[in-house]
């Protein structure tokens, strides 16, 4: 199944895509075009959101606007046509726009009705069949090159993204009887969730309509009565965003507000219901005098080498957690549940919770510790930019190692996060006040904050998340230790 598919020569319809690798549905956020414009092979069409992020989509070929399928705010299922362009107007009188139908699970069509073997496929998840079956040739061929080599470069874009869950595999059912040539009907999310579960889609007793395997037989077959895993990717719990993710029912009486609950809110809750009662939480505090780190900070603002950047005491404070993990290398871990095994990572790829109108996400940056401190402060401004104009994609968010929340900003001194589903250990940052401490014997005005550390305790124990809070605590009370520990 492609994103788009020809109603005849004249028109083609561009389908919604899984722009997350696995994603079954995303609401429409906006049209930027309407019926009779025109649009060229490239142009953004709408902006859609998902339950990772908010994704613009272009549309892969030329020509005018016939109709838009669903109105802005409406959620639709992945392969579901959104938009039909006309690509040859003015060659005769246009059918009529299509009825608007209620979202529906899209099927996937039997092997004979995919496109020509050899061709690109247009974006992830929705590529051509390996068939040899072929179509007459049609009109506008001509302009084919050019359309499948903007398919190729949305295709590279939008690859890779998205992060699945891995639940227990378990024994499957019983064998189910072969459909379309031996081949049992199942949509795309449907076939990756199989594939990522180890479930041959051959042994699965379909329940959907037509002898269509559902989500559900899928995971029927790998634990039976077994609830569906939460969400693989998701942030911390965040206030509900000041900008509504759906519009708001309020009752007459003016005395309460309904918000639906969809996009990146519905991933927040599912991920972290799922990481709070899967993961046993441990969190441990640490109040530290960190008035050299504001000193280090401001010399750095005026070091040459730092110009261009944005320096400011959480660049400090990650490059610390950095340091930390380097000495205790056994935290940067994650739990195997299917395999039970703990998955060593030889690589931090460090989360940075930023707040957004639609909630809170955290992209993270890859191979933080291979990075030096301009990189770094170069990488951590980049990465809240692009957060605050909510073009974050998937791929950021994704394969997350260790997580900082600077909780500090809004002036909490400390707080319990809950990790990241995958995550072993999250930091978070209190605010940063002058305090009486005693120093060097006297009561003195210093600079203080309080530090967080929760861990999961499968694997990370109260020594070990002691030691690697105790490190960064040492690290910002001592910056020298950036030099010497490194």
């Amino acid at each position: 199944m492609t994103t788009m598919t020809e109603t005849s020569a004249r028109f083609r319809e561009f389908k919604m895509p899984d722009v997350g690798e696995g994603l079954t549905e995303a609401e429409i956020l906006k049209w930027f075009v309407q019926p009779g414009d025109t649009v060229t092979d490239g142009q953004v069409v709408c902006e859609v959101e998902t339950a990772k992020a908010a994704v613009e989509l272009p549309i892969p070929f030329d020509g005018v606007v016939h109709e838009l399928r669903f109105p802005e705010g409406t959620t639709v299922d992945v392969g579901q046509v959104i938009i039909a362009i006309d690509v040859a107007p003015g060659s005769g009188d246009a059918p009529a726009p299509a009825a608007a139908a209620p979202a529906q699970e899209p099927v996937e069509a039997p092997e004979a009705e995919a496109e020509p073997k050899g061709r690109t496929p247009v974006l992830v998840g929705y590529g051509v069949a390996e068939s040899s079956t072929k179509r007459r040739p049609r009109k506008g061929a001509a302009a084919a090159p050019e359309a499948a080599a903007v398919a190729a470069a949305v295709q590279a874009e939008l690859n890779g993204h998205g992060a699945p869950a891995a639940p227990t595999p378990a024994p499957a059912l019983a064998p189910a009887v072969p459909v379309q040539g031996g081949r049992p009907l199942a949509k795309p999310p449907v076939r990756k969730l199989a594939k990522d579960l180890g479930i041959d889609l051959a042994t699965v007793v379909p329940t959907g309509k037509d002898g269509i395997i559902t989500r559900e037989d899928v995971h029927a077959a790998a634990a039976p009565a077994a609830p569906e895993a939460p969400a693989a990717v998701a942030p911390p719990v965040a206030p509900v965003p000041a900008v509504a993710e759906a519009p708001a029912v309020v009752s007459d009486s003016a005395r309460e507000t309904r918000i639906p609950v969809k996009g990146v809110r519905k991933a927040i809750a599912q991920a972290m219901v799922g990481s709070a009662f899967t993961a046993p939480h441990v969190t441990e505090f640490v109040t530290v005098d960190v008035t050299r780190t504001m000193k280090l900070v401001a010399e750095l603002k005026e070091d040459k080498d730092m110009a261009g950047v944005r320096v400011n005491p959480l660049l400090i404070i990650a490059k610390a957690l950095l340091v930390a993990i380097k000495r205790n290398p056994e935290v940067n871990a994650a739990w195997d549940e299917a395999n039970q095994e703990i998955v060593q990572k030889h690589y931090v790829n460090l989360g940075i919770a930023a707040a957004t109108p639609r909630g809170l996400i955290v992209p993270n940056i890859k191979d933080a510790h291979d990075k030096t401190l301009p990189q770094l402060a170069e990488a951590l401004g980049e990465l809240v930019a692009t957060a605050r104009d909510g073009k974050t994609s998937p791929a950021a968010m994704a394969g997350g190692t260790v997580t900082i929340t600077n909780v500090g900003v809004f002036g909490v001194d400390t707080g319990t996060p809950i990790l990241n589903p995958g995550e072993s250990a999250i930091l978070a940052v209190g605010a940063i006040k002058l305090q009486p401490w005693v120093h060097k014997g006297k009561v003195k005005p210093r600079q203080v904050t309080t530090l967080a550390l929760s861990f999961d305790h499968r694997l990370v124990d109260g020594e070990l998340g002691s030691k690697v809070l105790a490190d960064v605590a040492a690290i910002l009370e001592q910056p020298k230790r950036l030099i010497t520990w490194a």
